[in-house]
């Protein structure tokens, strides 16, 4: 069993075991895990709560702002003048927005949500081909954040595919690479538009962004989540408090709750009652570029135990060797200096998913 040879102890009635098991602990899947059938505990590795205050979050999602991307796209100029006016309140207050009518099917919606849980139903020996050495796997297959540096691991499985500039994709399950490739094209093309209507919101042309940060050839990472049921989520966290590395990321998920993101200084449950809608926020590039205006949000992962949340994030980036900084007609010496210094999107990539994963502490080693 996988709590073979360790020491267990008592505290407060809840029993762990010791870092004894670590380095065992650390090469299972939380799957694997957590079908235990002798596990009522949680591995003292995974106590996130007792190492950090986790504070309670409150229940706001009628208030998170809606774009729809139909009138977004549409020809006529003075409604999508309006909805791009509401694209730039929803990212300057927020960093956070619902995406609705954006033309992808909801049948490939689901399809991926189905297929990326086939793969993690796929045996332990199957996944372990794809598991992760470096950042820069085309394709990685792992658990926690960055196991060989956290202190505490994370209740989370996760598959990461580079699907842009070349498309990567497992061999399995049947059929998922004709999915993902659909997938990463139809979100690639929403991100687009939305960067450029980001870029008029910021005073410079619309394919500013786009043509600046080399988008033709920018970093597309499609990122599977599995946050199976844990037997004590008071304790553990599925994912904790940081900000995305890229531009802008798509979210979906099969349906279970469990995402927050910071607002005004509180956290703020995300409930899932959009059908077929993208839940996008923003990211460090999109914060340094526009030099402050548009933050990046931080969110978090938290888990329940009785039902398995899947989520599936599209991370929209710079092209890997696009220098980034704030935006040349954004900033004055006098009036408006650079409030970041400039630095390779590769650089600042290896640099966020090399190291622990806390907050914005990344996006606070670039600022000047």
């Amino acid at each position: 069993m996988w709590h073979q040879s360790c020491y267990v102890y008592n505290i407060y009635h809840t029993t762990f075991i010791l870092p004894t098991c670590v380095e065992r602990l650390k090469m299972n899947s939380v799957k694997s895990l957590g079908e235990s059938p002798d596990l009522h505990r949680i591995p003292s590795i995974y106590a996130y709560s007792i190492n950090s205050t986790v504070s309670p979050a409150s229940d706001l999602h009628d208030e998170i702002p809606t774009i729809d991307f139909s009138l977004l796209t549409s020809t006529d100029p003075d409604i999508r003048s309006q909805v791009i006016q509401e694209l730039d309140i929803a990212c300057k207050d927020w960093g956070f927005f619902r995406v609705i009518n954006h033309g992808v099917p909801e049948s490939l919606m689901n399809m991926v949500i189905e297929k990326s849980r086939e793969f993690f139903d796929l045996t332990d020996d199957e996944k372990k081909e794809f598991e992760e050495k470096s950042v820069l796997d085309p394709i990685r297959y792992g658990t926690s954040f960055n196991y060989k540096k956290d202190e505490i691991l994370y209740w989370r499985d996760f598959l990461k595919v580079i699907v842009h500039p070349e498309f990567n994709c497992p061999n399995k399950p049947f059929g998922f690479r004709e999915v993902l490739l659909e997938y990463s094209k139809r979100t690639r093309e929403i991100a687009k538009e939305l960067l450029n209507g980001i870029s008029t919101n910021l005073g410079l042309d619309p394919s500013y962004v786009e043509k600046t940060l080399k988008l033709e050839s920018g970093l597309q990472i499609l990122t599977v989540n599995l946050y199976p049921p844990c037997p004590q989520p008071e304790l553990a966290i599925g994912f904790p408090p940081h900000s995305d590395h890229g531009l802008l990321t798509l979210l979906i998920n099969n349906g279970v709750d469990g995402l927050q993101i910071k607002h005004k200084g509180k956290w703020v449950s995300v409930k899932n009652n959009t059908p077929n809608s993208f839940l996008v926020n923003t990211a460090d590039q999109l914060q340094i570029f526009s030099n402050g205006k548009y933050p990046s949000v931080e969110h978090r992962a938290t888990l329940n135990n009785a039902v398995t949340r899947l989520s599936v994030a599209v991370t929209n980036g710079p092209a890997l060797d696009a220098v980034v900084e704030p935006a040349h007609k954004l900033v004055s010496e006098e009036r408006c200096p650079p409030a970041y210094m400039q630095m390779k999107y590769k650089e600042y990539l290896e640099m966020q998913q090399g190291n622990r994963i806390v907050g914005k502490t990344c996006l606070d080693r670039v600022r000047l």
